[in-house]
């Protein structure tokens, strides 16, 4: 394009200068000789003008008038001749003339979401014998030098070849002379898995990690050392160069190894059944299921050990599972190893829990299923054992049987003793009541009495100061009155009341009233109504 431009200008100069030899003019003559070298040096000036786009990037190549580059080198850093390190921006750029300078336009290099960016620099510091990969940096310093090739040439100390680091998702402004980009998937770890990475590059691994007591250590790699790294990675999405890395992605959830007639081939995690022989010479199938789990901080042992194929972790299971279990059968006999089924569990998860420790596998159940079930040598011996166990579970019952009889009589025993003190507690108890009963009687008798004794001193007494006073033969009177109006006796008198010979009455009236109340009294006892008439006395004598 820019010579282009420059011929244009020069072609119009030599027209201008051959028109002025034809011109009569000398005025439009000499002008047209001055427009030429004019139009000549307008052409070497718009020449050098060189336009980069808003999404491209400039590459220029010199030349001329430098020195060559040596070592080796395609990259010119300090005005040598060749590809220039510098790279052109977006707008206009002038002083880059012709011949002398070559300026292409590259679209900007674009890493798409989901992806990252492989890069290859065709310049650069050799890489250290044995590797193939340059060395790991800080994310921002490799961006700083992939886009700025001075840099990466100069004072980064950029190494030749393939970078381990990558470009995530944006757009960079890279010198393609430099560097060639090409973009591939991103690493997605999955949930309940890990990621376990294999670098490619660096220096030895020096960490040896111990899976179990007294186990054999495995070398792990720390970082920028080469190897298995000693720390996975979680679930997410990971910016990882592929080719720099072997990643291996290994699972956490509980996997079950089949051990089960019928099913061997079907996967993986299934195996033939384990066939055992027991101390008295029987031999059988045992159905087994073994749990295992494989956990995020011993993902690495497992990579570094068996490696990433689930067959490298089954394989060696499968292995220690059936040995364990045919040597613990040779110890015990058939009708031991069917009732110990628990037993023989517990014993066979603590040795290959213990064995694959070693591996970085965690064994977390061993279960039994159906143990010789279709074999024909061991159902005559089960069926034994069988009908022994129900002889066995009849005499338990008639044992409970008699034990619940002996505890029904113990409790009627029991039962009627209770009844017998209760009926003796509650005869104390009215015994007790009798004498409080018989005590209160004899307090209130003697109370009565003594009250009764009190009150007949007290009338005696005051019938002594009212016969002081009026007579006792009044007295007497006054007292047989109150009796009379209180119990309502008629005092209608039976007996003649006559003088005395002396001719006073007092004396015999008395004696008449007397009569008369002790009649009444005596009506009364006898159930007599005390106005029912009497026998009459006999008449006083004149």
């Amino acid at each position: 394009m820019s010579m282009t431009v420059l011929l244009v200008f020069v072609v119009l100069g030599l027209i201008c200068l051959v028109g002025s030899a034809s011109v009569p003019d000398r005025r439009l003559k000499g002008l047209l000789m001055g427009l030429a070298p004019v139009l000549v040096l307008a052409g070497f000036a718009a020449s050098s003008i060189r336009f980069v786009g808003a999404g491209e990037v400039g590459i220029v190549t010199k030349n001329a008038f430098g020195p060559r580059l040596e070592g080796g080198r395609i990259i010119a850093t300090d005005g040598e001749m060749g590809v220039q390190a510098e790279v052109l921006a977006p707008g206009w750029h002038f002083g880059f003339w012709p011949v002398l300078y070559d300026v292409e336009t590259e679209p900007l290099i674009e890493v798409k979401s989901g992806q990252v960016g492989l890069v290859e620099s065709r310049d650069g510091v050799p890489l250290d014998r044995g590797q193939l990969f340059a060395p790991e940096v800080d994310n921002a310093e490799f961006k700083r030098m992939v886009e700025d090739a001075r840099y990466f040439l100069g004072e980064g100390e950029g190494r030749k070849g393939p970078q381990s680091n990558v470009l995530t998702p944006g757009r960079y402004r890279i010198n393609t002379a430099l560097f060639d980009v090409r973009s591939v998937p991103s690493t997605e770890v999955p949930e309940a898995a890990v990621a376990v990475l294999k670098a490619n590059f660096g220096s030895t691994p020096t960490l040896a990690v111990e899976p179990a007591p007294q186990a054999e250590a495995v070398m792990l790699a720390a970082e920028n050392e080469r190897g298995v790294r000693a720390e996975p990675l979680p679930p997410g999405t990971y910016p990882l160069n592929p080719e720099a890395y072997t990643v291996s992605i290994v699972s956490n959830e509980v996997r079950i190894l089949y051990f089960t007639e019928g099913r061997a081939g079907a996967g993986v995690d299934e195996q033939k059944e384990i066939t055992v022989r027991t101390s008295d010479g029987f031999t059988f199938p045992v159905d087994v299921r073994v749990e295992y789990v494989i956990e995020p901080g011993n993902a690495p042992i497992v990579i570094a050990k068996l490696g990433n194929d689930q067959e490298n972790v089954v394989a060696p299971l499968n292995s220690s599972v059936r040995a364990i279990f045919r040597n613990n059968a040779e110890s015990v006999k058939a009708l031991d190893y069917v009732q110990q089924r628990s037993q023989q569990e517990s014993q066979s998860l603590a040795m290959l829990r213990a064995e694959m420790e070693q591996r970085g596998v965690t064994i977390t159940a061993v279960r039994i299923g159906d143990v010789g079930t279709n074999d024909p040598d061991l159902q005559p011996l089960l069926k034994t054992q069988t009908d022994r166990e129900i002889a066995l579970q009849e005499q338990l019952t008639f044992q409970e049987q008699q034990r619940a009889a002996e505890q029904k009589k113990m409790l009627t025993r029991t039962e009627q003793e209770a009844e017998e003190e209760r009926r003796l507690a509650t005869a104390s108890y009215q015994v007790k009541i009798a004498e409080q009963e018989k005590e209160r009687r004899l307090i209130e008798a003697a109370a009565e009495a003594e009250a009764i004794r009190i009150e007949g001193d007290g009338r005696a007494e005051a019938f002594r100061l009212v016969a002081n006073e009026i007579g006792s033969g009044n007295a007497a009177l006054v007292e047989l009155l109150k009796i009379i109006g209180e119990r309502g006796i008629e005092i209608t008198p039976r007996v003649m009341v006559v003088g005395d010979r002396n001719g006073t009455a007092g004396g015999d009236e008395t004696v008449a009233l007397i009569g008369t109340m002790l009649d009444a009294m005596v009506d009364k006892e006898a159930g007599k109504p005390s106005g029912s008439p009497a026998k009459s006395p006999p008449a006083p004598r004149p």
